[in-house]
């Protein structure tokens, strides 16, 4: 398979002919204000693990190919050149070759060459002398073999099995690629990239700053001259600023269901787009723990869930019930609703509360022993707001919890270390694609499989689907081992999410990705209009 695009010199000719056919429109200058609902743990992109991070310091990199960012959808078809101007596979599907742009320079003004693709992937495998502080993706490259150079702007990738959708991978805003001459750490303290703003500073609980790239190798961008995004923990506090018009953009993921209704009211000149988030609500319980490490309990505890509760209370009906896969019609590859129905806890909920009590009184608990636990979440609204729901319907089968609520830098330390009992958990989907999620959450050993779920066999099937071609017979596989997934309790999803993002009237450029919150954030075509 391969696929042609186009070359350095036609990509100039073309953005040339867009500057000047735009030139009436598009204005240069201005600082884009942005709210941020907490700190990111570091500006490492490669080394965490939340939309904190992806969103801020997506616009300091480039990756080899990416979504493109005017396409609200990401998929195959939406997936076009960055720093790589062209690639292709082998007759057999297991070398991914790429051609790559000359004429990039880092921030530091040190050429962009193919050495530093190969340092990138180095740090991804864990082969190279440097190493990350922990690789939350390593999972996604558990099929590449290595990575070859030939030459300044030639490299491939080598897969031990045909993995179409490597290439869906490396399009996310979670794969940029990294220099060679920079260490780890100091991408922790002070990235460099090729993208079209610079990272300036990152103030813990303030503020983090990106100024304009003025050698950016795509021509004519970026418009702005910067990008500011200011840290407010309270969301209601973060709402009345925007309406007030002190910032120009929410968070693009921050605004619920009753909060846009309130900003249409009060601030009616607003733009917003409500949409999936690519983001699952889930209960991650740690089974090598006692009691947990008895599937009684997780089970009795995926039984006593009522999703349709926690749908109708927090988005008023509108986030939606599914497996590990984001569901359809947005999601390509999640379980259909009528396949649902016949899946574990997700039947009648009552039958299920009385399953779920008679399980917990053959571990021995009941109305006069109850199972006291700690429900450890992310100290933000979205995950704080289900925990406690979740901690309601637990009581139903003796289950009384305290809610723990953890900062977002700590948080993450301790579900990668094991160190909880019970979570509410959010889990997001970087890309629309069983690849990602499957490898990532589920395989035995990756770093964000948080619970430890390990089943060799469903492994597997993860190989299988992932080596499938023929899309009707890869979504029958995806499905079934989805099914599997939810039967096994591996991690009970609740639900999955839709959120908003809003901006002013005077900020233009912006697409808001409708499957996915980690691929949308480059801003480079972002200006404004005052």
């Amino acid at each position: 398979m391969t696929r042609s695009v186009v070359s350095m010199a036609f990509w100039v000719v073309v953005a040339s002919l867009a500057a000047m056919s735009t030139v009436r429109a598009e204005k240069y200058g201005g600082i884009l204000k942005i709210q941020h609902m907490d700190s990111p743990p570091s500006p490492s992109i490669h080394e965490e693990a939340t939309v904190s991070v992806a969103v801020p310091f997506m616009a300091v990199f480039n990756n080899l190919v990416m979504y493109d960012q005017k396409v609200a959808r990401n998929s195959f078809d939406s997936i076009v050149p960055d720093l790589a101007t062209s690639w292709s596979w082998n007759e057999d599907g297991t070398r991914l070759a790429f051609k790559l742009r000359q004429g990039v320079k880092w921030h530091d003004g040190k050429p962009f060459t193919a050495q530093d693709v190969r340092c990138t992937f180095e740090l991804l495998l864990g082969t190279g002398e440097a190493k990350l502080r922990r690789n939350p993706r390593s999972a996604w490259y558990g099929n590449v073999e290595k990575v070859t150079v030939e030459g300044d702007f030639d490299v491939t990738v080598h897969v031990k099995n045909r993995q179409p959708s490597l290439l869906a991978l490396l399009a996310s805003g979670y794969s940029p690629i990294y220099p060679c001459h920079v260490s780890p750490a100091d991408m922790r303290r002070k990235p460099i990239g090729t993208g079209p703003f610079k990272f300036v500073e990152l103030r813990t609980n303030e503020a983090i700053k990106l100024i304009k790239n003025g050698d950016y190798w795509k021509p004519g961008r970026p418009f702005l001259d910067g990008i500011e995004y200011s840290v407010i923990s309270n969301r209601s506090t973060r709402m009345l600023a925007f309406i007030s018009g002190a910032f120009d953009m929410t968070f693009p993921t921050d605004v619920t269901v009753p909060l846009l209704a309130n900003i249409r009211k009060d601030a009616p000149h607003a733009q917003c787009t409500m949409r999936t988030t690519g983001v699952s609500t889930n209960l991650i319980v740690n089974r090598d723990v006692p009691p947990f490490d008895d599937p009684r309990i997780r089970r009795a505890m995926a039984l006593a869930l009522d999703r349709q509760a926690f749908i109708d209370i927090l988005s008023e009906g509108l986030d939606k019930m599914g497996g590990t896969l984001l569901p359809p019609p947005e999601g390509v590859w999640g379980l259909p609703p009528e396949m649902l129905k016949s899946i574990v806890s997700y039947g009648d909920v009552a039958k299920n509360r009385e399953q779920a009590r008679e399980l917990m009184k053959q571990v021995g608990y009941g109305a006069d022993k109850r199972l006291k636990i700690k429900v450890s979440t992310r100290n933000i609204p979205t995950f704080r707001d289900p925990a406690v729901i979740l901690i309601d319907q637990l009581k139903h089968i003796w289950i009384d919890g305290e809610l723990e609520v953890i900062d977002t830098a700590v948080y993450y330390n301790r579900v990668f270390n094991k160190n909880y009992t019970v979570a509410m958990n959010q889990t997001g989907s970087a890309v629309d694609d069983p690849d990602q999620n499957l490898f990532e959450n589920y395989a035995c050993g990756s770093l964000r499989n948080y619970n430890n779920y390990c089943n060799a066999e469903m492994t597997k099937l993860f190989e299988a689907q992932s080596r499938e071609t023929d899309f009707k017979k890869r979504q029958q596989m995806v499905w079934d081992i989805d099914r599997r997934l939810q039967e096994d309790i591996a991690r009970p999803i609740i639900f999955h999410g839709v959120a908003a993002g809003c901006w002013q009237p005077h900020v233009k450029g912006v697409t808001i990705m409708v499957n996915s919150i980690y691929n949308g954030w480059r801003f480079e075509d972002v200006w404004m209009d005052k």
